[in-house]
Formats: C-alpha cells, sequence, structure tokens
C-alpha cells in the first residue's frame, strides 16, 4: 500500500521535469539561434569578401572557397557553362591538390552529376552520388564522394555556372539550412561576377583601344605589312590570353593560304604552311567571311596534326580579315592552351574589329608599293633619258672627235692610244645603252624578255659577288633568240656569276651578251685569279655540255695579266 506522501512526492518531482525540459529546449534554441547568428555573420563575411574581388578568375576562386567554408564541406567546386550552354568551360576547385588533379586528368566537362545542374539549374541535394540516375562513377584517381549539394549561379537571369558541394565534414549530410546558405551564396556571387565582368570588359576595352592605337601608330609611320601583321597578332594574343597566334594570307592563283605570321607556342612550326581553302578551319573563316570555332583545336579534324602543330592547345577562332567591298584579305587564328575557355561571342566579335586593322595595314601597304614603284619608274625613266640624250651623244661626239684628231698625230704610239680610248668609248656607249634597255624593260612590266632577265638576273648575284658587274647587250635579243637557247644562256651566266663569287676572288667583273642573228655570245670576265688547273670542273662542264647541245661551243681564256674569260657561243637560227 503506497504511502501518503509518495503521491505528494510525484506532485513535486513533476513540475522539476517540465521546468528541466523547459530549460533543455531554452537552451537548444539559444544554441540553435547563436549557432544561426554565427552562420549568418558567416555568410555576410562571405558575401563581403566574394565582393571585394574585381578580378574574375579570383572572384571565382573566392567564391568556392567561401562556399566550401559556410556547409563545411571537404569538396568545393564551380563549373562554368560555356558558350553552347551544354557544357563546362572552366572548372575552379577546392580541396583537391594539384598532384591529385595531375592525376585524375583533364577537368569535367559537365557529364553525369555535374550536367544534371546544366540541364535543370535548380538546387539539388544527394545523400550519396552514386544512387542517382545521372550518376557512372568518377574517373581513376579520383577521390571518393558520397553526399553532394549542387547550385545554380546566376547573373542577370542567366546560368553563369554551378557550384558542387561535396562530403560533409563529420560524415553528416547536407540540410536545408546548407541548401539556403549556399543559395544566398549563389545569389551574392552573382553580383560578384557581373561586377568583376564588367570591371574585365572595361580593362579589355582599354587595352584593346592601345593595341589600337599601337597599330595606328605603326601604320601612320610607314611600318611594312610584314611589320604591322606581326604587331596585330602578338597583341591578338598578348589580350586574349592565347598561346598562338597566326596570320595566313591567300596565294595568287592557288586556291590556298599560306601562314605568314606566327607568335608564341611552336611558331615554328606554322610559319610557310600551306593550307587548302576547303575543309580547314582557316580556309572556312576566308571563305564565308565569317568567324570560325573551334572548342578543341588539337582534336578538329579541320586543321593539319602533323607534324603536331598544336598540341597541348584547345579553343580556337579563326576570324577573317577584312569584310566589304574590298573581301576578305587573310585569317587570323589564335589558339588558347588546353583547359582554358572557349572564345565568346564577344570576344570574337571584337577580334574581328581588331583583324580589319590587318586589311588596313595591307591596303596601305600595296598603295605604298605601287607609289614606290611608280617613283622608281619615273626614275628610271629620267635616267634612262638622260642617259640617251646627254651621256650618250657627249660621249658619241668626243669619239668623234678624238677619231678625227688621230689622223693628225704622227706619232705611232699616241695614234694606237687614241684609237684604243676611241673604241673604249664605243664600248661605253654600248654597255650604256644596254642600261637602258634594261631599265625600259623593267619600266614595261613584262619581265620575260632576255635582256630584262639578264639584267635581273646580274642584281641577284651582286650582292654575293660584292660589286655589280658591267652589262653590255647587243642585237635583237628578245626577239631572235628562242625561248629554250635563252633559258641555257641565263643558266650558263649564273653558273659563271657563282663561279666568280665562289672561286676567282675577283672585284670587277665584265658581262657582254651579242646576237648578230646568227649566233649568240656570252663573253663573262673577270680580273680575279683566274682558273686552277687542278680546280673541280664540273660547273665548266655543265656549260660545255649545254653548248653541245645546242650545236655550240664554250671557249676559256687565261689572259697573261690576270683573271679569266669566259665565252659561250651558240646558234640560233636554223640547227
Amino acid at each position: 500500500m503506497a504511502s501518503p506522501q509518495e503521491p505528494h512526492e510525484a506532485r513535486v518531482r513533476l513540475p522539476q521535469l517540465r521546468l528541466d525540459e523547459l530549460l533543455e529546449e531554452l537552451q537548444a534554441r539559444l544554441d540553435a539561434a547563436r549557432g544561426t547568428q554565427d552562420r549568418v555573420h558567416s555568410l555576410l563575411e562571405a558575401v563581403l569578401s566574394v565582393g571585394r574581388e574585381l578580378d574574375l578568375e579570383q572572384a571565382l576562386h573566392s567564391i568556392v572557397e567561401a562556399a566550401g567554408v559556410l556547409v563545411d564541406a571537404e569538396y568545393a567546386a564551380l563549373g562554368v557553362i560555356g558558350p553552347d550552354g551544354r557544357r563546362l568551360s572552366a572548372f575552379h576547385t577546392v580541396g583537391v591538390t594539384e598532384e591529385q588533379i595531375a592525376r585524375i586528368g583533364p577537368f569535367p566537362e559537365g557529364h553525369g552529376i555535374l550536367g544534371e545542374l546544366i540541364r535543370h539549374p535548380e538546387p539539388l541535394r544527394l545523400t550519396k552520388i552514386s544512387e542517382h540516375p545521372s550518376s557512372y562513377g568518377f574517373p581513376d584517381h579520383h577521390p571518393p564522394m558520397n553526399s553532394f549539394l549542387g547550385v545554380p549561379i546566376r547573373v542577370r537571369d542567366q546560368v553563369f555556372g554551378n557550384l558542387y558541394l561535396t562530403e560533409k565534414r563529420g560524415g553528416a549530410q547536407f540540410d536545408e539550412d546548407d541548401e539556403s546558405v549556399l543559395s544566398t551564396l549563389a545569389v551574392a556571387a552573382g553580383v560578384a561576377i557581373d561586377n568583376a565582368r564588367l570591371y574585365e570588359d572595361s580593362r579589355l576595352r582599354e587595352r584593346w583601344l592601345q593595341a589600337n592605337a599601337e597599330v595606328t601608330h605603326s601604320l601612320m609611320s610607314g611600318g611594312g605589312r610584314t611589320e604591322v601583321l606581326g604587331l596585330i597578332a602578338e597583341r591578338a594574343a598578348e589580350i586574349t590570353g592565347s598561346a598562338l597566334a597566326a596570320v595566313a594570307l591567300p596565294m595568287e592563283d592557288t586556291g590556298s593560304l599560306a601562314v605568314e605570321i606566327a607568335v608564341g607556342l611552336d611558331s615554328d612550326a606554322h610559319k610557310g604552311l600551306v593550307l587548302p581553302m576547303d575543309a580547314t578551319l582557316m580556309g572556312l573563316a576566308f571563305s564565308t567571311g565569317a568567324p570560325a570555332v573551334s572548342t578543341n583545336v588539337s582534336h578538329d579534324e579541320r586543321v593539319t596534326p602533323e607534324p603536331p602543330r598544336f598540341q597541348g592547345l584547345g579553343p580556337a577562332v579563326a576570324v577573317p580579315i577584312g569584310t566589304g567591298e574590298d573581301g576578305v584579305r587573310g585569317v587570323l587564328l589564335l589558339a588558347r592552351e588546353a583547359g582554358r575557355p572557349q572564345f565568346t561571342t564577344t570576344e570574337t566579335e571584337t577580334l574581328q574589329g581588331f583583324a580589319a586593322q590587318a586589311a588596313v595595314a595591307m591596303e596601305l601597304a600595296e598603295r605604298r608599293q605601287d607609289a614606290e614603284q611608280i617613283a622608281v619608274l619615273e626614275d628610271r625613266d629620267r635616267i634612262a633619258r638622260d642617259l640617251h640624250d646627254l651621256a650618250i651623244q657627249r660621249l658619241f661626239a668626243t669619239g668623234m672627235t678624238l677619231q678625227s684628231a688621230g689622223r693628225f698625230i704622227e706619232h705611232p704610239e699616241a695614234s694606237e692610244r687614241v684609237v684604243r680610248a676611241v673604241d673604249d668609248l664605243d664600248e661605253t656607249i654600248k654597255i650604256i645603252r644596254s642600261t637602258i634597255f634594261g631599265l625600259r624593260a623593267r619600266d614595261g612590266g613584262a619581265g620575260t624578255g632576255l635582256r630584262a632577265r639578264v639584267v635581273r638576273a646580274v642584281g641577284e648575284t651582286a650582292p654575293v659577288l660584292g660589286f655589280t658587274p658591267s652589262v653590255r647587250m647587243e642585237g635583237l635579243l628578245d626577239t631572235d633568240v628562242p625561248r629554250e637557247i635563252a633559258d641555257h644562256a641565263l643558266a650558263v651566266l649564273s653558273e659563271a656569276l657563282t663561279n666568280i663569287a665562289r672561286h676567282a676572288h675577283a672585284d670587277r667583273a665584265d658581262l657582254a651578251l651579242e646576237c648578230d642573228g646568227r649566233h649568240l655570245r656570252l663573253t663573262v670576265a673577270d680580273n680575279g685569279v683566274g682558273i686552277p688547273a687542278d680546280g673541280r670542273r664540273s660547273g665548266l662542264s655543265n656549260m660545255a655540255e649545254r653548248a653541245e647541245q645546242l650545236g655550240g661551243e664554250l671557249e676559256l681564256r687565261s689572259p697573261p695579266d690576270g683573271g679569266s674569260t669566259l665565252v659561250w657561243r651558240v646558234p640560233v637560227g636554223e640547227r
């Protein structure tokens, strides 16, 4: 039987229990409030920290770090969605070491769970990643991950990318509070990213303006086409963060492009490369007059893979140089390193405007070259006119005077010297006339006659010789000498001048090319060391064979006073 005191004690203990429960609940609420207050404080700090960053790359990294701290996640990442809206163009991580990243391989492109947020940009919280239908595992060497929380980041109502958090520390699961905090951070991140992009855009505009001013200065100061195109390629690569820049120009009558300028990674492998217009990235930009984009140039069938020219490169864009009435004049190609962001539409449009500067450079260079050519032609015409009207007439008059005076000279030796002087004047007149013919042949622009070809060949060998040989030409060389014989004569002339440059040690050479309608005779004389008896004669043998093939002959002379004389004589009539 119960004691009368027991109900009383029970009545006393019941309020005490209720008071303890109330105190515990109050303490829990205070702890929760304090925890919430601490979390709100951490969130505010994170928002302020993210908002202070103006550099976009640094802002993205700060967002990832803040997200990991706020929800106490071991691994955090931010994936930036590319221009196509289906793949990730950049991936920023926290928690994975550089060594692990290198072992895992390329950054994800947006498949599996990561792609789920791209396709459905809403918060996603998972207890176990592997149980989701979109999950298909991790690559080798990837750290194990189970719990997952993903939140999209929007910038001006457009999805910029997604925050990915995995492995909440302590083995706990991500809860609604974590999702709410991360969603709030994502809103602040969107504002910070927008500010950083605006700041970056303003800096880029300033850099493009500076580059435009630099190119304009180069154009106005008379910079050549190659110099200006090289400057454009360098500045475009610097501003866009490209590892390679190349400029290709069309080759006349070939339907191909030739890479004339290349700067950056493996640039030497690109210089001089000839590309077909069809089925190539640069050819597509040239033929369509519109930019051609590649997401991964190292695996793009529209580029030439061999030898490895694009190894280590990823996103690329080819923009046409020039549009409108003047048409496309070339193509500017830019390629970034693998893993770098794709070229955006804004970047491509800006590049097109900058590449238009290259078209202006080419136009100015062509007009400057035309003006210089006109000035040269006018100068040549004046020189030829002065030589013909003044120099030749005075030399001829002097020769006539000496010839007349020679009849009154009784001393034989003096008379002989006067006769030699008259002969020298006649020879000089012939040389001047040959020079006039050469100048006028260049002015005519044909450049296919034997006279013009001889003048051009002599001019090309002058730098090797160290001096310019004198040239005398007589007869109807451009009409009486067949093309086949002219080709042989040019080959013999080049061989003779080359031999003088290599072996003769001469500082003077005289060239005479004469045609009397029946024979063509080429004479090349120098004041060098002569032809050594034990020297190589392969070149002379070739000249002799050419003469024999045409029914002619080769004669070599070694005058007593030194030097050597080569006479190559072939018929030009019926053989």
